[in-house]
């Protein structure tokens, strides 16, 4: 479950929280009875729901990126969003972007291939620069070797850049909030945690056992 309350549609009157639960939910209430048509529980939405305002401003924001006035590629932009969520570790954010890859074309390889991108040739230069772009925003805070703006600069305009950066960054805030909240599909166990040693088990030095060792 969310680590946050979810809004049921009886216990909101604003105007757009019930528009977005007419749309996705049709009559159910979201709560009550969860689930899209994409598979998700939809609990981004009952979460987000608790601060109209934020909701209104992400709606915003899911409008700008997909608006006719953009110059970016929607095909570089999904690889941007879908990389970012992978990066951060959201199957959230990867796996519905994974979809929209699909819904823009994109053959199964080359989305089987977003993970490990840098070690195949399924995608082309002005791609493996966005891609490598996402990375430097996610894993190193936007920290951007200059050799490697170049490169995307070769085949994007400045307009083009600010938007890639803008919408990928957004998702990656998306992605980091879908993990702290454990909204949608990253409502998961944490993955790393101690394996229980057997059954009357003594604790054991194993570093102290070789250093003795190779010290005989």
């Amino acid at each position: 479950m969310p680590r946050l309350r979810q809004v049921a549609r009886a216990d909101t009157d604003d105007a757009l929280v019930l528009q977005m639960y007419q749309q996705l939910f049709g009559d159910r209430d979201p709560v009550a009875q969860p689930g899209t048509d994409t598979g998700t529980p939809g609990d981004w939405w009952t979460v987000f729901a608790l601060v109209p305002d934020v909701l209104r401003h992400a709606v915003q924001g899911f409008g700008l990126y997909r608006s006719p006035r953009r110059l970016l590629s929607p095909v570089l932009r999904e690889l941007g969003q879908t990389r970012a969520g992978w990066t951060r570790g959201s199957q959230f954010v990867f796996s519905q972007h994974c979809k929209s890859c699909r819904a823009l074309g994109m053959s199964e390889a080359r989305i089987a291939a977003i993970p490990a991108w840098s070690s195949c040739d399924l995608f082309s230069p002005v791609e493996r620069a966005v891609l490598a772009y996402t990375d430097c925003l996610v894993l190193d805070g936007g920290r951007v070797p200059d050799a490697l703006f170049d490169a995307l600069h070769q085949h994007l305009s400045d307009e083009e850049i600010l938007e890639l950066t803008y919408i990928t960054a957004m998702y990656e805030m998306h992605a980091t909030m879908s993990r702290a909240l454990r909204l949608e599909f990253d409502d998961r166990d944490e993955p790393i945690v101690e394996v229980a040693a057997p059954e009357g088990f003594v604790s054991f030095d194993v570093g102290s056992a070789i250093a003795a060792r190779d010290d005989a």
